[in-house]
């Protein structure tokens, strides 16, 4: 299965690729939306999980633009951005087109446990380790 991940930031890329990688999915990368979009078209992933906040193109536009190119294909909306003014963005990603959420700080079996309900692919949840200790707080969590 392909998944492409779309954030701004490295080390959540690193991680998220790292712990999909190990678990046998296909991953590629960008880091926003206009290069995710780009990706999109040319590697036509089975789930797209994509940051909300970020710059050039956020997160909200893409998912509008992957919703207009493909109905079909699984989006999962990760941030870890409050709210602004009253507004959830997890929640208004959803309305858009997101599949499901995910609110950073997440785990490994969070994101896998996420991943596979998406793509209902069947078996346990038993993340292998990926990541080094760095690449997450104290608590095993990806920011």
């Amino acid at each position: 299965m392909k998944v492409l991940v779309i954030d701004d930031e490295p080390a959540v890329r690193y991680a998220v690729t790292r712990v999909l990688e190990s678990n046998g999915y296909e991953v590629t990368t960008a880091p926003d939306g206009l290069q995710g979009m780009a990706q999109f078209r040319s590697s036509h992933p089975d789930l797209v999980i994509t940051d909300l906040i970020m710059p050039e193109q956020e997160g909200m536009q893409t998912i509008k633009q992957i919703r207009q190119a493909d109905a079909e294909v699984k989006i999962l909306a990760i941030s870890g951005g409050g709210r602004l003014v009253n507004v959830d963005f997890l929640q208004v990603a959803r309305r858009l087109g997101a599949d499901e959420i995910l609110p950073k700080p997440f785990d490994a079996t969070e994101l896998l446990s996420t991943v596979r309900q998406l793509l209902t692919l069947p078996g346990p949840v038993v993340p292998r380790p990926a990541i080094s200790s760095h690449m997450s707080d104290t608590n095993g969590r990806y920011q």
